[in-house]
């Protein structure tokens, strides 16, 4: 991907919905360029999808948060599996860097989290962790 690719990413995420004629304003190319450079990204799979986030998708878990996981030697896997079995995880991303599992939680309060929290914390393979409560969610993407 190049910079007008992460622009474009850039603007959508500001704002899903923007059409392509405002889209091509912003970046300073055509139509045509624009909606190819977004054909394209989605062929690739740079862009998976588009999504809405509502007030009932937020109140069905008022306490959010992401784990950033540090996993001891090869259980990677294994641990993803047990992660993505708990109730209150719900997603498991895999990454690079310095984690090697981002997990979005959610709860109904903050005793609930922090239980959630202990429990991964105790996991067989687990050796470091950060975790960051989502706060307030403006939009989507």
């Amino acid at each position: 991907m190049d910079e007008m690719d992460h622009r474009l990413i850039a603007a959508l995420r500001h704002d899903a919905r923007m059409g392509l004629s405002d889209l091509a304003v912003r970046l300073g190319v055509s139509r045509g360029t624009a909606r190819a450079r977004l054909a394209k990204l989605q062929d690739r799979g740079d862009i998976v999808g588009f999504s809405v986030v509502t007030p009932a998708d937020v109140a069905r878990d008022p306490v959010r948060g992401m784990m950033m996981i540090g996993i001891e030697g090869r259980g990677t896997e294994r641990v993803a599996r047990q992660l993505g079995q708990m109730a209150e995880v719900r997603a498991v991303h895999s990454t690079n860097g310095r984690w090697d599992v981002i997990i979005e939680i959610g709860t109904e309060t903050l005793e609930q989290f922090d239980a959630v929290l202990t429990r991964i914390r105790r996991l067989d393979g687990i050796v470091s962790s950060e975790t960051s409560l989502l706060l307030k969610t403006s939009k989507s993407g």
